[in-house]
């Protein structure tokens, strides 16, 4: 079995580095003549739409995948004419516009936070002086990581905000009081049998995700899974979904979907049985899904900017140390850490440990909630 992933940065990696013990070969295939994951397959160093490459590609694959949902529609569909493309091509165009996936979630009786569609400067100025609480506005299109976005206040210059989300169309969402950001990794196969993940507890730093902690046996699971089974079964899902959603007093309101394996899933790699990347890869090649059970209480925390001592985060029981091999620069993600314990007092202690080793590096640190 052969894999196209369309993208060969650390998630392309992951996914290969998952795949390989189960005899399946890669080919990635990345703009970026760097891609840190050029060295797991056969790598074409190629733009997203380049024709020639996509044909190339194509021919020496069983099956496609992307690792991040940016990527043409168009090149998608050509692709999909030839083999199988896992997540199809609807959900990544739905993924890759706020305003369908918003509109979707209402389709589906999924709450969302109430919201505007703009796309002209006099409207933007209209609308947000005439709400009298606090707003965010997103770019429909192609935000990621804080990028794309402009919090709006009764202060706030609204011809700079617009000028920084660059004129283009977008969206002006209330804000939320929320109690806290949580997601779910669900997986969904080509028969349509589907498994999830923990639901997991999410903190932020600088709009990059710092930490994030699995929380068993939590209340809001089954909503979590309702929620996402029914966007699976909208758009014939196959592989990897994540759900991001804010909790507010017991009831989750949706932010936004990733058709893809995702940053809150990593903790999954030692945490669970199957990892979300074998997991995606058993949908995508038409295996049995694996077991979803966690081994105990589990985090992730991101390593941004700079890495710390390797040996010194090794030295903490319960801890994996994962590089993606990148050159560090300031709000760039160089790796991860994850930690896991047989009780909660002990990984209280382990994720303590390493939050206080991540705190004598410049990268941003936002600890995580115990």
């Amino acid at each position: 079995m052969k894999v196209g992933v369309l993208g060969a940065g650390q998630l392309g990696r992951m996914l290969a580095l998952a795949g390989i013990p189960m005899n399946i070969e890669f080919v990635l295939l990345d703009p970026a003549k760097d891609a840190c994951g050029q060295s797991l397959g056969e790598f074409i160093n190629a733009a997203f739409d380049d024709e020639s490459a996509l044909r190339k590609f194509v021919d020496k694959v069983d099956v496609v995948t992307v690792e991040f949902e940016n990527i043409s529609v168009k090149s998608l569909e050509w692709l999909s004419q030839h083999v199988p493309v896992y997540p199809p091509p609807l959900a990544l165009s739905t993924a890759q516009d706020r305003l369908l996936e918003k509109q979707m979630f209402a389709r589906l009786g999924i709450p969302t936070a109430e919201y505007k569609a703009i796309d002209q400067l006099d409207a933007f100025i209209d609308y947000c002086s005439s709400k009298d609480q606090p707003m965010i506005a997103k770019s429909r299109r192609e935000g990621y990581d804080g990028k794309g976005q402009a919090r709006i206040s009764a202060d706030t210059d609204l011809s700079a905000s617009w000028d920084k989300l660059a004129g283009v169309p977008i969206l002006v969402e209330d804000m939320i009081n929320f109690d806290r950001e949580v997601s779910i990794i669900a997986v969904r196969d080509r028969n349509g049998d589907t498994v999830f993940y923990p639901l997991c507890e999410n903190t932020h730093a600088n709009g990059i995700l710092h930490c994030t902690q699995v929380r068993l046996n939590d209340p809001m699971q089954q909503q979590a899974e309702d929620y996402s089974k029914r966007v699976m079964d909208e758009l014939d899902y196959v592989g990897v979904l994540t759900f991001e959603f804010f909790d507010c007093d017991g009831q989750l309101i949706a932010n936004e979907i990733a058709p893809r394996v995702h940053n809150s899933g990593h903790w999954s790699i030692e945490g669970t049985d199957s990892s979300q990347f074998e997991n995606h890869l058993r949908a995508i090649c038409g295996m049995p899904l694996g077991s979803t059970e966690t081994r105990g209480p589990s985090a992730m925390i991101n390593i941004v900017g700079e890495m710390p001592a390797r040996d010194a985060v090794l030295a903490v029981e319960g801890a994996h140390w994962h590089d993606y091999a990148k050159q560090p620069r300031a709000g760039r993600k160089l790796g991860h850490i994850t930690v896991r314990a047989n009780n909660q007092q002990q990984f209280d202690e382990r994720l303590a440990k390493l939050e206080k080793l991540l705190a004598g590096t410049s990268a941003p640190v936002g600890a995580c909630k115990n």
